[in-house]
């Protein structure tokens, strides 16, 4: 069951990180972008930066195991 949930963690994180990335794409895309959409590029980096980082310890966590 520990595999289970590891191997469903890390489908998890890595479809969180893809949705940012996407986000972010999609964001960067335009011509312009307000101030608020500057701010929401930077959060959803710092969030997709995150997400990168839990998903490299959940990683290393399984092949510890």
């Amino acid at each position: 069951m520990i595999v289970v949930a590891m191997v469903d963690q890390l489908t998890e994180l890595e479809a969180r990180h893809r949705h940012l990335h996407d986000e972010v794409t999609q964001l960067e895309r335009r011509a312009f972008l307000t101030p608020e959409e500057q701010r929401q590029v930077a959060e959803l980096k710092k969030l997709k930066l995150i997400a990168k980082d839990q998903l490299y310890a959940a990683r290393r966590a399984e092949q510890a195991s």
